[in-house]
């Protein structure tokens, strides 16, 4: 596997696992309603983008990303200590919003960064860049 479409790879599933960690995060904030349906929704979305990294990396024996149980930890803390006075779907929408917005950053930085990547990890990057702008919008709403 080229050096560049592992780190690309990696960073693919680094970042849909934030984006699941923090949906699951969330979720035991939430009742059951449309805003929970809409991040379940975006929740599998992640982990199927994370499935297709995976793939690409075991086709080409490549080493996947693995997050620490302390990086689990911290985001967990901070989404609890931002959400202890204040559970409102707003709130939630704000949070998931800055999270995908640092998605997106970090996902240009890596698609800029790996150039030698080839069109099929770059392509997996780019879904997961207009995935996140899609969440972006449809949260909007609920800000």
């Amino acid at each position: 596997m080229k050096h560049d479409d592992a780190k690309l790879l990696r960073e693919v599933q680094r970042n849909t696992e934030l984006g699941m960690t923090t949906i699951d995060t969330i979720l035991d904030k939430i009742g059951n309603d449309e805003f929970s349906l809409q991040l379940s929704k975006q929740s599998l979305h992640y982990s199927e983008i994370h499935n297709k990294a995976l793939d690409q990396i075991l086709q080409n024996e490549g080493d996947v990303y693995r997050g620490s149980q302390i990086s689990d930890i911290m985001l967990k803390g901070s989404i609890h200590a931002n959400t202890a006075l204040n559970v409102s779907k707003e709130h939630l929408a704000e949070i998931m919003i800055q999270g995908s917005n640092r998605g997106i950053t970090s996902m240009w930085k890596a698609i800029k960064h790996n150039q030698l990547a080839t069109d099929a990890a770059v392509e997996l990057a780019q879904e997961l860049v207009d995935f996140e702008q899609e969440n972006i919008r449809r949260l909007r709403e609920y800000l």
